[in-house]
């Protein structure tokens, strides 16, 4: 395949992707078909099917899609030279603003709407993302090994600080009981979220 024609498959593959998210947004994921789909992305009902087999398949790759964006904006370094709650109030304000975006809350709905009725699926695509290390566990993971945090277990650690920002600015925003939030109150949250999370690991100095 000429370099060209990879091109044109690669934005036809998007055309696909892009479409998805609007009509799986706009009328969900049931009443979408792959005719209404390549109508969409104004490709070939083949094209679409050359790229995803299923509609199932292009869900899960746009569930995988969320995650790795999420994985990829937050590159945050652990630093022995800079305070704890700084650093991990930076590391947090970057969740929430990865996870509170509409863009994400929005493809989240579409997600958890489909795979809430398909368990098996659900636990696969779990399982795929707690096997990747995140900015977060790496931190946690330095911080201890710098005698900084003293904890047993850093992906427990993780999951108790993912779950009170959740709390705050994703599971609210999907459920539409609150609106996203201002910059403002993703700045509150990150601070008082490290600082939660500090008070009872951060070793005494």
């Amino acid at each position: 395949m000429t370099t060209e024609m990879k091109n044109r498959s690669q934005l036809k593959r998007q055309a696909i992707i892009d479409a998805a998210k609007r009509m799986f947004k706009d009328i969900g994921v049931t009443a979408s078909s792959m005719d209404k789909l390549a109508e969409e992305a104004q490709v070939s009902k083949r094209t679409v099917y050359n790229h995803f087999a299923t509609k199932e398949a292009l869900v899960t790759h746009l569930v995988s899609e969320l995650w790795q964006d999420a994985m990829i904006k937050n590159q945050g370094r652990y630093q022995s030279s800079i305070a704890l709650d700084s650093q991990l109030a930076a590391i947090m304000l970057t969740e929430i603003e990865v996870i509170n975006s509409q863009e994400h809350i929005d493809l989240a709905r579409v997600a958890i709407g489909h795979l809430f009725y398909s368990r098996d699926e659900m636990t696969r695509e779990i399982e795929k993302m707690k096997q990747q290390e995140t900015a977060l566990i790496r931190w946690i993971k330095a911080a201890q090994a710098d005698n900084k945090l003293q904890l047993d277990d850093a992906n427990f650690a993780s999951d108790q600080l993912m779950s009170l920002l959740k709390g705050h600015c994703f599971w609210p925003q999907v459920l539409t009981c609150k609106p996203i939030l201002t910059d403002v109150e993703r700045q509150h949250l990150a601070h008082e979220t490290a600082q939660m999370f500090l008070s009872r690991y951060q070793v005494a100095s």
